[in-house]
């Protein structure tokens, strides 16, 4: 009984924790949160201390630090893509029109390459 109870009280997700948690601006903060999942594994690619990460970014070492720990505060999406081209990472932008059979609203996605 204790069972069934626990598993009707699982929502599921969204696929979009940010909304989920019924923060402002969810797609927004995915996307940064992508952007920085993305700076974080160029960022480990690279196999350099955080200082020499750092001078390359042009940005405090204690920032780097927070970056990777997932802290976007102070960091504008566009910021965020500006980090990944000097980590030689390629950013695409795709703008398309919302197909009109989707019964939705217009989103922001961030997509990331693995493998080219």
């Amino acid at each position: 009984m204790a069972e069934r109870a626990k598993e009707e009280a699982i929502t599921p997700s969204s696929g979009n924790v940010f909304a989920d948690l019924e923060l402002d601006n969810p797609e927004e903060l995915l996307a940064k949160a992508k952007l920085v999942h993305a700076i974080s594994e160029a960022v480990e690619a690279q196999n350099r201390t955080q200082m020499e990460i750092a001078k390359l970014l042009g940005v405090p070492q204690p920032k780097v630090s927070q970056l990777l720990r997932g802290y976007v505060s102070g960091f504008s999406s566009d910021r965020l893509m500006q980090l990944l081209t000097k980590l030689d990472q390629d950013v695409e932008i795709i703008i398309r029109p919302r197909p009109a059979w989707e019964n939705r609203p217009a989103h922001v996605t961030v997509a990331i390459a693995h493998g080219r």
